[in-house]
């Protein structure tokens, strides 16, 4: 299974210059926990929830964002997702394509719910196709 199969295509994005007061209340209008930071058309931080826990909310995104940022593909594997999350203490994947441009959004709570779902340990290694098992 690869990020493709499974990554959120809706991406919320956000300006560095934006408030932390703004970023917070697009994360609860749309329900996210992440918001790609784009300036001039190309990425330049990922802004969390914890991010901006105790952040003054007249700051500016750019102070608190996290940069630079950690992406892949979407032929990234599920296991190498998960490796490049623990490896680089991220709690989310943009996922961009071979021009750069972003095309979705993995996190931690992604995988999660598949190893909820009983995915198998074949399809994290990069099956093809989706079929959960039953009772995991």
């Amino acid at each position: 299974m690869r990020l493709g199969d499974i990554m959120s295509e809706a991406v919320e994005t956000i300006s560095p210059d934006a408030t932390v007061g703004e970023a917070r209340e697009l994360m609860r209008r749309h329900d996210v926990r992440h918001l790609v930071v784009i300036e001039a058309g190309a990425i330049v931080g990922v802004l969390s929830r914890h991010d901006i826990q105790r952040a003054e909310g007249t700051a500016a995104v750019r102070a608190v964002m996290r940069a630079p940022v950690v992406t892949a593909g979407p032929l990234t594997t599920l296991r190498q997702a998960a490796n490049l999350l623990r490896s680089n203490d991220v709690s989310c994947l943009p996922v961009l394509d071979d021009n750069e441009q972003l095309v979705g959004i993995v996190t931690v709570s992604d995988l999660l719910d598949l190893i909820g779902k009983g995915v198998t340990t074949e399809q994290i290694d990069g099956a093809r196709h989706r079929s959960w098992v039953p009772g995991r």
